[in-house]
């Protein structure tokens, strides 16, 4: 097979865990490969993935090949595969934009951005750097929050005429506008906001589709996360989050038996604990009536590493991208953004968007 030739925009710690699998996987057999819900989709594995393009803002990643810039501080999540050689390819400067919040200046540099002093490329440079390198796919892992940056990307992969895969909270997928925009250009997009493979979204909508299932009413709930990543010191800056708040409630509320009222769920990263780095800590109670109106109540607590938890995820995104390019397909990919995403054009319950997406990827479903 073709490799698939990939563009990121962010090389934080989830770029340097998806890079870290596509090697770690190219010494695996099917049998070893423990962590993907995929080995073989489409035709296509982890390791025909190729990154040809890549942009970042942090001038220790700047300039270095991205071999190198991945395991560039603030980067902090768990390298697991060191043995990664030079790909010839070097992170080019993007563009700031709303992607640095200013409160981040004022952390230690080992935890936090550190600009760099390249000139900032306008969109046509950008455009004409994806064009050049080959990139099919550009896949966004721009901070929580970055709102014109997102849709700056956005942009630049519609002019190039590539995919885009959406892991952020901005709403580019699932705002009917944007959506209708890579349709009529024909290329697809899936989005928005990244489900981890196992972590806080999957887990919550999963039990309260179980309370839904066994006839149990959901009153009231709430999920508490806490992590010591870049991103969860972004997330400090509340006027950040709003998106990724809506994006978290709605993926609980959309498999709830009844939406419950605003003052009765509260879904969203609660504090930033440095020591914790990319380890990611889920709170959630779920408080409800069983048979005869008697109350009950369920307490868990998940704990992660953050970026591998998205990593193989995203490499079915990739994946699914792939085949729609293939085929010729445009605009939002309903299946794959329903089963990977947690803001999707379409919500569907994970039972039915596992079915929609592995007939999406035998080629019985369209979208």
């Amino acid at each position: 097979m073709n490799k698939i030739k990939i563009a990121i925009a962010g090389l934080g710690n989830c770029a340097s865990s998806l890079i870290q699998g596509i090697h770690y996987y190219k010494n695996k057999s099917e049998e070893e490969s423990i962590g993907l819900m995929h080995w073989n989709l489409g035709g296509y594995h982890p390791f025909d993935i190729q990154v040809v393009a890549a942009f970042d803002i942090d001038r220790r990643k700047v300039g270095k090949d991205i071999s190198e810039a991945i395991f560039a501080l603030p980067n902090c999540t768990k390298f697991f595969c060191h043995d990664i050689p030079a790909t010839g390819v070097k992170v080019r400067m993007g563009r700031v934009l709303d992607g640095f919040s200013p409160h981040m200046k004022n952390y230690d540099e080992k935890y936090t951005f550190v600009l760099s002093d390249e000139p900032e490329p306008d969109k046509q440079a950008i455009v004409d750097e994806l064009k050049a390198s080959g990139a099919e796919i550009l896949v966004n892992y721009l901070p929580v929050g970055s709102e014109q940056g997102v849709r700056f990307y956005a942009e630049c992969a519609l002019e190039a005429g590539i995919a885009f895969i959406n892991c952020m909270p901005v709403f580019i997928a699932s705002d009917p506008e944007w959506a209708g925009r890579f349709k009529e250009k024909g290329v697809p997009i899936i989005g928005d906001d990244i489900k981890s493979q196992l972590g806080a979204t999957i887990t919550h909508r999963t039990l309260t589709d179980l309370f839904h299932k066994r006839g149990v009413k959901l009153e009231r709930t709430y999920q508490l996360n806490t992590g010591g990543n870049t991103d969860f010191l972004n997330m400090l800056n509340r006027n950040r989050l709003m998106s990724k708040k809506l994006s978290k409630t709605e993926a609980v509320q959309a498999v709830a038996a009844h939406r419950l009222e605003d003052e009765n769920i509260h879904v969203g990263p609660s504090d930033y604990v440095p020591w914790q780095k990319d380890n990611k800590v889920c709170f959630i109670r779920m408080e409800g009536k069983l048979f005869g109106d008697v109350s009950m109540n369920l307490e868990l607590r998940l704990s992660v590493e953050d970026s591998p938890n998205s990593a193989g995820v995203v490499i079915d995104a990739i994946r699914c991208c792939k085949l729609a390019l293939q085929r010729g397909t445009g605009g939002p990919l309903y299946s794959p953004s329903a089963y990977l995403m947690k803001h999707p054009p379409r919500q569907y319950t994970d039972d039915e968007a596992f079915m929609l997406t592995e007939a999406f990827i035998k080629g019985d479903q369209k979208t």
